[in-house]
């Protein structure tokens, strides 16, 4: 079996890929294609993923209890919705 470097099982891969895509999707203009690769533990230690949205490029940090903690976007990736500019929408 293939296990990703963070070792995380199943249930929090498959929660984080749906916190992601959910977050991306409610607070993203435009929102057409979403790809995501294996979560990963990053460097400081936050649950993190590397995706495309419309085929640019993003990479999510995620909280203990799946909140977005940072999201680094690649350029020309998809404006912010303006109610969520302020704050974060419902995710």
């Amino acid at each position: 079996m293939n296990n990703n470097e963070g070792n995380y099982d199943d249930e929090t891969i498959s929660k984080a890929k749906e916190t992601t895509e959910s977050y991306l999707k409610n607070n993203y203009v435009d929102v057409k294609s979403i790809e995501l690769e294996e979560p990963y533990q990053s460097q400081m230690g936050s649950l993190s993923i590397d995706g495309t949205v419309n085929d640019k490029g993003f990479t999510i940090h995620l909280n203990n209890d799946f909140t977005v903690s940072s999201i680094g976007k690649k350029e020309g990736f998809p404006e912010k919705k303006e109610e969520c500019k302020e704050r974060d929408c419902e995710y």
